[in-house]
This record gives C-alpha cells, sequence and structure tokens, in this order.
C-alpha cells in the first residue's frame, strides 16, 4: 500500500463510524465503576466510622451521582458530545481523588463529615452520566436501526467493568488487597482510568451522518456480531480467571498477566474488526458504495406545510384535555421533553424502572455487607462483584440482541419482556433473603443477569415510544429512577433494618445472621411483583405500536431537502421532501 493511500485509509478509520463505535465502547468499559462499590465500602466504613445506615447514604449518594443527568443531557443538547465526555472526565478524576484522599487522611481533616464524603462520590459518580451521555446517546443516534444490539453491547461493557477494574486492580496494588488487604487504592484507581479513556477519546465520539439502506443496515449488523463475539470471548475469560484466582494463591506477576490478557483481548480484536469494516467500505462495488455514500434519490415530494395535520385530542389521567403543547404526537414521533414527562407510559416506565430496578441495585450496594452477615470470606465479596459484572454484561448483550430479534420477527413488545426479565429477579431477593448456604452465588448471578438485561430494555423502550430528538434528556430522566428507589429501598429500608437487628445483636455496627437482610429483601421481592404489574400495563398499552414496524422511519430514508428544516413549516411554506426508494 502506498504511504498515500495508507495515510488516507488511516483517516478514514480514524474518522469513521466505526472507530467512533469502538471508542464508545472503550469509554463504556471504564464507565461502571459504581458497581464495584461493595469491594471498597467495607473499608470506608471501618475508616471513617459509619454505621450501615450511613455507608447506604453515600452509597445512594453514589447511585444518585451515577444515574441523575439529566443536566448532562440538556447540555448534550446544545454542545458537542466531546464536551460532555470532557466535563464528565474532570468531574470523575476530581470527586473520586478526594473521596481517596478523605479516606486516607490526606484531604486536611482526619474525618470528614458524613455529607462532604457523599459530595465527593456523587460528583465523581455523576462522570458516568456524562459519559453515557456523550457516548452512548451519540451511537444510537449513528445507528438508529440497530440501537437495541447498540445499547445491549454499550451496556454489555459497562457490565463488563467491574470484572475489568478488579483485574487490574489486583495487578496494579498486588493480591492483598484483593483478599484481606486495603482496597482504597481502588478508589484512585476508579479516578484516574475512566478519565484517561475518556480524555482519550474526545474528537472521536460525534455525530456520523451516514445515508440508511439494507446493505448498510446488513453489514452493520454483522459487524455487531464480531464485537459481541469479542466481548463474549472476553467475558469467558474473567469468569475462568475469578474461578481460578479463588482457587489458588495467584502471585502479583500472575495477577499482572491476567490483567494484560484482558487488555489484549478488549483493545485488538476491536479494533480488527474497526479495519476490517473500513477496509471493506473503501472496496465496495460502484452499487455498494452508491447506497453507502450516496443513495440516489427519487423526484421531489412537495407537501403543503400551511395545513398541517391536526394532533389528535388529548386528555389526562383525570379526563380532561390536555393543553395544545402538551398533547403528544402518536408513538414513536418525536416528543417533546414537556409532552414525555406528563405521558402515562413514561410514568409507568419510571414507575417500573423505580421498584423493579431498584431492588438489584440495593443487592448489589449491599453485597459485600451481605456476605459478611451470612459468613462468607472477605475474598469471596470481590468473587460476588465479578459474578455480578459479568452476568451483568451477559444480561445486558441478551437482552439487546434478543429483544430485537424477538421485536423483528414476533412484535413481542419491549416492555413485554422487561415484566419477564423483573420476574426473574424474584427467586434472586429470596435466595438472599432466606441466606441458603451457598445460595449468595447464584443470587449474584440472576441479580447480576436481570440488572443488566433491564438496562437496554428500559433505554430501547424510551427512544422507541418518544422518539430521538430529545432522548438525550429523556434517557437521563428514566435515570434518575434508580437514585429514587436507591435512598426507599437501600438507606431506609435495608440500611435501617440492619442497624437495627446489629443494635439488638448488641455488636456494635456489624450484623450477623440471616435475620440481617431477611425482612428488607421480603419487602423488596413484594415491590418488584408489583413492578411487574405495572410494566405489564405498559405493554398493554402499547401492543398495538410494537404490532407495527416501528422503524419504518429510518428504512423510508425520508430527509428533507430544505434548509429551513422546522423554520419552513412554522412559516408555512412549502417542504420538499427526497426519498430512497425501497428495495
Amino acid at each position: 500500500m502506498a504511504p498515500a493511500t495508507a495515510f488516507a485509509f488511516a483517516v478514514q478509520v480514524l474518522r469513521g463510524r466505526w472507530f467512533m463505535a469502538y471508542g464508545s465502547f472503550l469509554i463504556m468499559s471504564a464507565a461502571g465503576a459504581t458497581y464495584i462499590f461493595a469491594i471498597y465500602s467495607k473499608d470506608i466504613k471501618s475508616t471513617l466510622g459509619y454505621t450501615q445506615e450511613q455507608l447506604n447514604t453515600v452509597g445512594f449518594f453514589k447511585d444518585v451521582g451515577a444515574n441523575v443527568g439529566i443536566h448532562a443531557g440538556l447540555i448534550a443538547e446544545l454542545s458537542p458530545p466531546w464536551l460532555v465526555l470532557a466535563i464528565g472526565a474532570a468531574m470523575n478524576l476530581g470527586g473520586y481523588l478526594m473521596l481517596y484522599l478523605s479516606v486516607t487522611g490526606r484531604a486536611g481533616h482526619r474525618t470528614p463529615p458524613l455529607w462532604l464524603v457523599c459530595l465527593y462520590i456523587a460528583v465523581g459518580a455523576n462522570s458516568q452520566a456524562f459519559a453515557n451521555t456523550g457516548a452512548l446517546v451519540t451511537c444510537v443516534k449513528n445507528f438508529p436501526e440497530s440501537r437495541g444490539v447498540m445499547l445491549g453491547l454499550l451496556k454489555g461493557f459497562v457490565g463488563l467493568s467491574g470484572a475489568i477494574f478488579t483485574q487490574l486492580y489486583l495487578a496494579f496494588y498486588g493480591p492483598g488487597g484483593g483478599a484481606s488487604g486495603d482496597t482504597r487504592p481502588l478508589i484512585l484507581l476508579v479516578g484516574w482510568l475512566p478519565a484517561a479513556v475518556s480524555v482519550a477519546f474526545l474528537t472521536t465520539i460525534r455525530i456520523i451522518r451516514a445515508p440508511r439502506s439494507p446493505v448498510a443496515v446488513r453489514r452493520e449488523y454483522r459487524a455487531f456480531c464480531a464485537f459481541l463475539y469479542v466481548s463474549l470471548a472476553l467475558a469467558a475469560y474473567l469468569l475462568v480467571a475469578i474461578v481460578l484466582q479463588k482457587r489458588f494463591q495467584f502471585t502479583r506477576v500472575e495477577y499482572g498477566v491476567s490483567a494484560a490478557v484482558v487488555l489484549s483481548m478488549l483493545l485488538l480484536p476491536g479494533f480488527t474488526t474497526v479495519l476490517r469494516e473500513e477496509a471493506a467500505l473503501s472496496k465496495n462495488t460502484p452499487d455498494e458504495a452508491q447506497a453507502e455514500s450516496s443513495p440516489e434519490l427519487s423526484p421531489e415530494v412537495t407537501v403543503d406545510a400551511k395545513q398541517p395535520p391536526a394532533p389528535p385530542p388529548a386528555t389526562s389521567m383525570a379526563g380532561q384535555r390536555l393543553p395544545l403543547s402538551l398533547r403528544p404526537p402518536p408513538r414513536g414521533e418525536d416528543y417533546t421533553i414537556l409532552q414525555a414527562l406528563v405521558s402515562v407510559d413514561m410514568l409507568l416506565l419510571f414507575t417500573a424502572t423505580v421498584f423493579g430496578v431498584g431492588g438489584t441495585l440495593t443487592a448489589i450496594d449491599n453485597m459485600g455487607q451481605i456476605g459478611e452477615s451470612l459468613g462468607y470470606p472477605r475474598r469471596s465479596v470481590a468473587t460476588f462483584v465479578s459474578l455480578i459484572s459479568i452476568w451483568n454484561y451477559l444480561g445486558r448483550v441478551a437482552a439487546g440482541f434478543s429483544s430485537e430479534a424477538l421485536l423483528s420477527r414476533h412484535r413481542l413488545p419491549r416492555p413485554l419482556i422487561l415484566a419477564g426479565v423483573l420476574l426473574l429477579t424474584v427467586p434472586g431477593h429470596l435466595l438472599i433473603a432466606f441466606g441458603v448456604p451457598g445460595s449468595l452465588y447464584v443470587a449474584s448471578v440472576v441479580i447480576g443477569f436481570c440488572f443488566g438485561a433491564a438496562q437496554p430494555l428500559i433505554l430501547a423502550s424510551v427512544s422507541e415510544l418518544f422518539g430521538l430528538r430529545y432522548y438525550s434528556t429523556l434517557y437521563n430522566f428514566c435515570g434518575t429512577a434508580s437514585p429514587l428507589a436507591s435512598y426507599v429501598l437501600n438507606v431506609r429500608v435495608a440500611g435501617r433494618m440492619y442497624d437495627r437487628e446489629a443494635a439488638r445483636q448488641g455488636k456494635g455496627v456489624t450484623c450477623i445472621g440471616v435475620r440481617c437482610y431477611r425482612e428488607s429483601f421480603l419487602v423488596i421481592t413484594a415491590v418488584t411483583v408489583a413492578a411487574v404489574v405495572v410494566t405489564l400495563a405498559l405493554a398493554w398499552r402499547t401492543r398495538e405500536f410494537y404490532a407495527g414496524d416501528i422503524y419504518a422511519k429510518f428504512k423510508a430514508g425520508t430527509t428533507c431537502s430544505s434548509s429551513g428544516g422546522a423554520n419552513a413549516i412554522a412559516g408555512g411554506d412549502k417542504v420538499e421532501l427526497a426519498v430512497e426508494p425501497k428495495e
């Protein structure tokens, strides 16, 4: 290959959609640091002398930071993705660095107040919302017809991040940290690594408009399958490594070799897929190249914009007609933010997320104390976290790919699949509630899988029901359900009941035995069943919408050739539409 040709190909790769997707996967693989809170939470509790309710309060603010991203969505509506990622990187580094200095006594005050620790972890965790908004939302807009698959992969890499961080931590700080040693250096790793990855891809993550064609969509799916195989191989290796590290005593060098294998599997095969896809684009046949870069347009169709169709009358839940600005368009069209927030569909989806996903989040955050109360060795806690991480990943990719297949082939509503996933979490909660010997390993698998599977289903449902125009904000609004659930179920229910049982036992702030979490997880089981009922109601309401072709408008390839866009419609001018012929 001539130097000029090689340079041109390198530029094409670095500026292409596939390298953008590759960078997004790497950002997501470093953006799930909030899921390993259970590993270092014990050291926060012992170092700062917190009760379980106080520790759960710290965990609640961690969840607030990770999930409340409406401000990130609003910033993304007005600014490019690189600015969103840069803000997130700064918040990640600053928040977790101050948390590390606080728990190591280097922040200028020996025992920082609880509110300050909560502030530090909220700021650090809030970087996840910025990373998700900057990378995930951009990918969904770049691959709109593959959004279920894309969301599954992106959220899958977030799920794997906990196990990846554990391997890197053991390699950097030695086996002592993974067993009974000091886990506080893990907070420092969580602070600098995700920030560094986001900064590395600041100029890569951006909106790239590509014409849609059946050829392009089929090629996309094959490429996503390649990324799926890469992630499956990585997950399989991590699972084997976890089992071996639990069974045998590894040295620091052996942990380092394992971490090097993880990084190689994460970086090299995915980049190979990028090169292959870009090489295929550069060697397209003339017909394929035309479909990819300059699709043939049909004769222009003139639409009289002076008389737009009147929206159907809409009523509130009280039966009164809504103001014109609140009347929603048909499902699947672009809702305004206000129209989406006041809709019954959003209310049902938000409620299901609060009570369905909130229970799994409570189990994940308390896994360290659950294991301790049931008599598991501390070394097993890292195993539980890694199992949750891997099955979290498997749940996300399985839900992303399978729900897309069920939707396209059988028109099965995505909320109905979500109801099945939430129902599957009930056995996991009951295993924790009754403390069956050895069952925490099974509970970790069930809860990790279901928590992961719910994420792409919820996010895809938001984009399908309310459109993509304000997806950045609506996606982040749905995320606020998790911290709300965390406060109710984690702090007020699980934390308070744990401290009450610890006080009854008279052992200070540590509780031992099945009773520590029995009542709280029976409550969580009950509200999860209620969430299933709510999700079934949403599936019933949207059954006719999902019975049709929800991606029809993307397949039609309709674009507006008027430079005025919405302004032309507002001014009553005629808008010329160019439509790509269907194949």
